[in-house]
């Protein structure tokens, strides 16, 4: 039997060839937001050649928040700060004009303790404090403070030191750095704060909305993921429950209130010493970062996106950079993809989050020390998959 084929006339125009935008976060461990992006592009154009390819690295706050400003066209910076256990590190942050992008674990990230050591009573935000006040010196007047991946569960009472605020304990001394130490403070003066604060916008981006302490506080949540055993845990809200009574005696009762706030448990609690000690507004990170970056303008130009990061799994549904990417493409009808290392949502979920289909590096490689290692050679043969399956022809 005959096949009927339809006849193109022949001055039809060409179809013209998908406009794809890449907004994927970084493969944490292996891979960042931008190399992400360059891989998927590479093994997209093997299959299409001459695809029309946008890459723009995203972020939630978290890891990787200034590499993808720097990625959207902010200038990268450096300052000399203390890390978490006191010894000096390097910091880096983003500027373009008076606004900065600040990612709080590059001073006081947990990624800048020694490989096994934790410090989950005494590591300190100090160098956050002393990060903002180099954004200070540089001339930025609006800041976005990411917070994420902290080695930390202070309250942001170091931040707050570091920025001229002093916390004493009985005797008039200033308290130790670390949570722990906050259960001996007995005044704060916050008269020295640096007083570029009072014309400076802070917001506070984090992917989550805890409050300081109990149950799903701080330390409860996140205290175990910084080396806290179950009695770290009970010291350190104990400590941040005289934390939050002494800045509610010195501020006002409004300083107390804030502990329940959303966010106010972010990043061990930094969140809360931001909201009261800097007046930040806290806002979901990914919110922030799509603004900073120029994520609607991107999408408007796209005709298909591909989105990821490490593991797509149930926090990838609770603010993260590939649910609100998904999210916002759905809004305008915009087929989505995912590129992941490891999938461990069903398809259900992924079609309810608006993504059509997910792409585990898994798929090529299942063992997963091999997976991580290999991520960048697997990650460009995963995009000509995708290239195939929705773009080619």
């Amino acid at each position: 039997m005959a096949v009927n084929r339809e006849r193109v006339p022949a001055d039809a125009p060409a179809r013209r060839p998908a406009d794809v935008l890449i907004a994927a976060d970084k493969f944490k461990g292996s891979l960042t937001a931008v190399e992400v992006a360059d891989h998927v592009a590479a093994g997209l154009r093997r299959v299409v050649p001459g695809l029309r390819v946008e890459s723009l690295p995203v972020a939630d706050g978290g890891d990787g928040t200034v590499d993808a400003a720097v990625a959207a066209g902010f200038q990268r910076r450096t300052a000399r700060v203390t890390g978490p256990l006191g010894e000096p590190v390097t910091a880096g942050y983003a500027l373009r004009g008076r606004t900065a992008v600040v990612e709080m674990a590059e001073a006081s990230g947990l990624r800048l303790l020694p490989q096994g050591v934790f410090a989950p009573l005494t590591a300190s935000t100090y160098g956050t404090g002393e990060l903002l006040r180099a954004v200070l010196d540089a001339g930025a007047r609006t800041i976005v403070l990411g917070v994420g991946g902290s080695a930390t569960t202070d309250g942001g009472a170091g931040m707050l030191t570091a920025l001229g605020a002093r916390l004493l304990d009985a005797g008039g001394d200033p308290v130790a750095p670390g949570g722990a130490a906050l259960a001996a403070l007995a005044t704060a003066d916050f008269g020295g704060l640096d007083p570029r604060l009072a014309e400076t916008t802070v917001v506070l981006a984090s992917d989550v909305d805890n409050p300081l302490r109990g149950p799903k506080g701080a330390p409860a949540v996140y205290g175990p993921q910084k080396g806290a055993t179950p009695a770290d845990v009970a010291t350190l809200d104990v400590a941040l429950g005289s934390y939050v009574h002494v800045l509610g005696a010195a501020l006002g009762p409004a300083a107390a209130e804030a502990a329940e706030s959303p966010g106010a448990g972010a990043a061990g609690g930094i969140g809360y010493g931001a909201m009261v000690g800097l007046g930040a507004v806290f806002r979901p990170g990914v919110e922030v970062m799509f603004e900073l970056l120029g994520f609607a303008d991107a999408l408007a130009r796209a005709d298909f996106v591909i989105t990821g990061e490490g593991s797509l799994d149930e926090q990838t549904l609770h603010g993260k950079a590939p649910a609100g990417v998904a999210q916002a493409a759905r809004a305008r009808g915009v087929d989505v993809v995912a590129v992941c290392g490891r999938l461990a949502l069903p398809p259900a979920a992924l079609t309810a989050a608006g993504i059509s289909r997910a792409y585990p590096l898994t798929d090529l490689e299942p063992d997963p020390v091999r997976c991580i290692a290999e991520a960048a050679p697997l990650l460009s043969r995963t995009a000509e998959r995708i290239a195939r399956d929705f773009l080619a022809g």
